[in-house]
């Protein structure tokens, strides 16, 4: 076995902005795609419980108090959205922006972090949603956010009512919400706090940055080709039945180019909703 070519497929695979240091089950999915090996599961699992950016830089995490109150399920994408803010991050980007918009779409989980600032107004807000999300997604018929100042205020649920009939808001860490859009924050912190240390150690190692505005588009990417658990598929097939082509797939020799069909991609959403509807029961 070429062990420095299982070690390359498990840096692309885990390592990579790209990849952004995702949890283990995560890294394993992206892995196996791309080679296989004699107890490559166990090798899988060492390499990532070794990982030093991971055991320095993810936040532990805890069962929540509680009973959930189940949220209506969206059937379709870009029906109902998470939003919440992650705020204190160091300026970045042109703009010295200070804080990220993070937005969950229920249905695929896929992510939207917008870099804005701390005491943006909320027409800078409405502008940001109209101009970033609904200019692409179409008409959201729910929006489940914190009950913040920004959200409060007449002018921004008037703009709201042009495109979220139904504004719904939820209250961080209460069981009443199901915590998507906080769970996306601790997964971004996690990974702006590998990828984007200020320690000058490690100025110069693969995939750093002080930016952090210059690599959301990469968390992005990075969550959307994961596999996510409650649907045993990536957001990006749950989406749009593709994945897109991500660096490592460079290491295949004979990469096939795969679009489903109509018909194959209403399976995969069918398994998908299955799937869901059975983690949430169990």
């Amino acid at each position: 076995m070429v062990y420095s070519l299982v070690n390359l497929v498990l840096k692309e695979c885990h390592d990579s902005p790209f990849s952004g240091h995702l949890s283990e089950e995560r890294t394993k999915e992206k892995v196996k795609t791309f080679i296989w090996w004699p107890m490559w599961k166990k090798y899988s699992s060492e390499y990532f419980n070794t990982c030093d950016r991971c055991q320095k830089g993810n936040e532990s995490t805890g069962k929540r108090l509680g009973s959930m109150i189940k949220i209506q399920e969206p059937g379709i994408p870009w029906k109902i959205v998470h939003m919440d803010w992650v705020t204190g991050l160091p300026p970045g980007g042109d703009k010295s922006y200070n804080a990220c918009l993070v937005i969950v779409e229920s249905f695929s989980k896929t992510p939207i972090f917008l870099p804005c600032h701390k005491y943006d107004t909320d027409m800078d807000t409405a502008l940001l949603l109209w101009n970033r999300v609904v200019s692409w997604t179409g008409i959201l018929k729910n929006i489940i956010t914190h009950r913040v100042p920004k959200f409060t205020s007449a002018l921004l649920t008037n703009l709201h009512q042009l495109f979220a009939p139904k504004l719904s808001f939820s209250i961080a860490y209460l069981p009443q919400t199901d915590g998507l859009a906080e769970i996306m924050i601790q997964t971004l912190e996690d990974m702006v706090r590998i990828f984007c240390s200020y320690c000058l150690e490690l100025k110069y190692c693969d995939g750093f940055t002080h930016n952090w505005c210059t690599v959301l588009p990469a968390f992005e990417l990075a969550y959307k080709t994961s596999i996510y658990a409650s649907t045993n598929q990536t957001p990006s097939i749950m989406e749009k039945g593709w994945n897109p082509r991500l660096l490592q797939d460079s290491l295949r020799k004979d990469l096939v180019e795969i679009h489903p069909t109509a018909a194959s991609f209403k399976v995969i959403l069918d398994k998908a909703r299955k799937h869901a509807l059975r983690f949430m029961e169990s």
